[in-house]
């Protein structure tokens, strides 16, 4: 996967994640449930993907973390989404939204060349 390709998808992971946990604190399971949901299991988020981007995003403030008891009384590492957090999806999820525009406009042409 060449850097722009890995980039791209970090980006949208940590936006997706950011999302997850702007109704509330969930551990990193429930992060991952709440993905899979909300993109009609389009996108399968597994363990060595979520949790590298759940402490990226602590590193950079956007998330900080608790311990506390999971739904079946195991202890269990919560994230929640920090001011910092919050500015960052309200920023970034418009850009978002406009490149994914682009890229679903561009194929549902017919056209091999733009006009």
């Amino acid at each position: 996967m060449r850097q722009t390709e890995l980039n791209i998808f970090r980006e949208s992971l940590d936006l997706l994640i950011l999302k997850a946990l702007s109704a509330g604190p969930k551990h990193g399971y429930g992060v991952a449930e709440w993905i899979e949901r909300a993109t009609k299991m389009a996108l399968l988020v597994d363990e060595g993907t979520l949790y590298p981007a759940l402490h990226r995003l602590a590193r950079r403030r956007f998330v900080e973390t608790e311990w506390g008891l999971s739904d079946n009384n195991r202890r269990a590492k919560y994230y929640a989404i920090t001011p910092a957090g919050r500015a960052r999806l309200r920023t970034q999820a418009p850009v978002w939204h406009r490149y994914a525009d682009g890229i679903a406009a561009a194929l549902r042409g017919s056209a091999t060349e733009p006009a």
